[in-house]
């Protein structure tokens, strides 16, 4: 009988030890984004937070780094770098369509 019980005790311990073990999905991107100006950061961050996923995004207009950390479950970083390239900006990854690099503001317009 005292056995059974303590096997009972050790599995449920087990358990519940298992249940709290987290598995941390985020992960932290860094790319390089191109632009110019204070509209560029506002459209470039805008597109990032469209992505699902996405918890944190800041791109630095002196360094043209985009910094993101975004949950890996819901997206992923060619997710993000599409959802930039959309909006008229090139990534490493991925370029913007002519299009799409047109319809930028004039002062938003970088050398490609």
């Amino acid at each position: 009988m005292k056995n059974i019980i303590l096997v009972i005790i050790i599995t449920f311990l087990g358990f519940s030890a298992q249940a709290q073990s987290k598995k941390n999905k985020n992960l932290k991107y860094t790319t390089e984004v191109n632009g110019n100006c204070e509209q560029c950061k506002k459209r470039i961050e805008k597109a990032a937070f469209g992505v699902p996923g996405v918890k944190m995004a800041n791109w630095d207009i002196s360094s043209h780094q985009l910094t993101v950390i975004l949950n890996e479950e819901k997206c992923s970083p060619s997710d993000l770098n599409k959802a930039i390239a959309k909006v008229g900006h090139d990534t490493k990854e991925v370029k913007a369509s002519e299009e799409d690099y047109n319809n930028l503001h004039t002062c938003c317009k970088y050398e490609r």
